[in-house]
């Protein structure tokens, strides 16, 4: 059963349709991203499966049943507004979410240093959050995110103004709550993360679904381009939509750019050619990125580079 499902979900704020007849599911262990420029409808969407808004219709069931702050010891999530007590410490900051999400003192204590020494943080364990840089304390406002081991973990941009390494320490996060079991959800506009990591995932535009399934079903939604060296154009060879010049090379030989008809694999153009004594010296496939993906259906004025 799946840990989150979501059914035709819609919300409205007066005359704005910020998320727009959207249904998904998300099973346990899975990587799921959600995916979409800002205004999309990822954030208002998370809140109402948090139940800290309600939507305008629709049904969201976590966990079997419906939205419930009951739910709260099963959930990790992390805003996309960073916010701590500033004169808390590290510690007694994780500590406190522990005790609101229904654990022990002394298991949040001892969870919250083990996460703190995993982040590199063992030292700063009692340091006040106002004596920290801004990469340290959204370490641990992670941490009061994953203190509980939570069977859902929602992540609302979470890699927002994260250096390279501690991006890479918050996916390992990730590929480590899925390991254990735990649904993982998390909204992006930023592509590499969702390819590195996610299972399947859901492109929102305008609060409406443009697109769901894996990375390799998304990159199906562009045709894939070929790169071949010829002495000349194979656009008579079947499966192939169009071959365009690229560059003229020595000694007769051209470059094309060719793109595939739908459903052609590049396999069988490749064997047509050879079949059909059409001389190569390179045939190079190249899929769509999910950055070009996300343009075609999202548009370019979403993309964050």
């Amino acid at each position: 059963m799946p840990i989150l499902e979501v059914e035709r979900l819609t919300k409205r704020f007066g005359d704005v349709l910020a998320v727009d007849d959207l249904s998904f599911a998300v099973e346990p262990g899975e990587i799921f991203g959600f995916l979409g420029g800002n205004g999309a409808g990822k954030t208002t969407t998370l809140r109402m499966v948090l139940d800290i808004i309600r939507p305008s219709s629709g049904r969201i069931s976590v966990f079997g049943n419906a939205p419930d702050q009951r739910n709260t010891a099963a959930i990790g999530f992390l805003p996309e507004e960073r916010g701590l007590y500033g004169h808390m410490s590290a510690i007694d900051t994780i500590v406190y979410f522990a005790r609101l999400k229904g654990m022990a003192a002394a298991e949040g204590r001892s969870h919250g240093l083990e996460l703190l020494a995993r982040f590199d943080l063992a030292d700063r364990a009692t340091a006040k959050i106002s004596d920290m840089s801004k990469g340290m304390a959204q370490k641990v406002q992670l941490a009061t995110a994953l203190v509980n081991r939570p069977q859902l973990l929602m992540l609302d941009e979470p890699f927002s103004g994260l250096d390279p390494v501690n991006q890479g320490l918050l996916e390992d996060e990730i590929l480590r709550a899925s390991e254990r079991g735990a649904a993982v959800i998390f909204s992006t506009h930023v592509m590499q993360h969702a390819e590195r990591l996610c299972d399947r995932l859901l492109l929102l535009r305008k609060g409406h679904k443009r697109f769901e399934g894996t990375l390799d079903q998304a990159r199906a939604t562009l045709p894939a381009r070929i790169t071949a060296i010829a002495p000349r154009s194979i656009a008579a060879v079947e499966g192939v939509a169009l071959a365009e010049p690229a560059a003229e090379l020595d000694g007769g030989w051209h470059e094309w750019a060719i793109t595939l008809a739908p459903d052609t694999q590049a396999g069988e153009v490749l064997e047509r050619c050879t079949s059909s004594g059409v001389p190569l010296r390179r045939f190079e496939e190249r899929r769509a990125s999910l950055h070009e993906v996300f343009v075609s259906l999202v548009g370019t004025a979403e993309v964050q580079p």
